[in-house]
């Protein structure tokens, strides 16, 4: 597989893994996950398991069930920031990394967190600046099943969203 690695200006690269690498921004001191090949929709990406379970949500684990939540093994996952456009997606049934929109390298993987999350920890406000930005990010269980129905959600919070509408 042939890597590519694009940066900016403001991107410095931390490491570097078999499809990307973990870019640091020196002007924000924020890290993100780019792509370094291309890799088109459907594709498992890779998988993951968990390195730590625990009964309560942080801002650097995924909800795989009511009072389970894990920490992405491998670590340099937990840099594949939120976006209300996402580009990939955490199935928690399969333990893969799916690819959702085709990715160029250079690309930032992205993925929207109320597809993985019930309740956020530390919801916050969006910055994706997407012309579907939901601006305010707080967990699948605040938003109505017309926008959840846009997404692809994990098996939980599918069962999550069909209890709420049923009530």
């Amino acid at each position: 597989m042939n890597t590519t690695t694009v940066t900016s200006p403001n991107l410095e690269v931390v490491s570097r893994h078999a499809f990307a690498d973990v870019m640091l921004n020196t002007s924000t001191h924020q890290k993100s996950l780019h792509a370094t090949v291309a890799i088109e929709p459907g594709y498992e990406i890779i998988s993951f398991h968990a390195g730590v379970t625990q009964s309560f949500p942080t801002y650097l684990t995924v909800q795989t069930g009511e009072h389970t939540h894990i920490t992405l093994q491998p670590e340099f996952l937990q840099y594949i920031n939120h976006s209300c456009e996402p580009n990939v997606f955490f199935d928690t049934t399969t333990m893969q990394l799916v690819c959702l929109r085709p990715l160029l390298p250079g690309d930032e993987l992205t993925f929207f967190y109320p597809s993985t999350e019930w309740h956020m920890s530390q919801p916050f406000v969006c910055n994706c600046k997407t012309e579907s930005c939901l601006q305010l990010i707080n967990g699948a269980a605040h938003l109505d099943t017309s926008t959840l129905n846009k997404y692809r959600l994990t098996d939980f919070i599918k069962q999550k969203a069909a209890g709420k509408s049923s009530v």
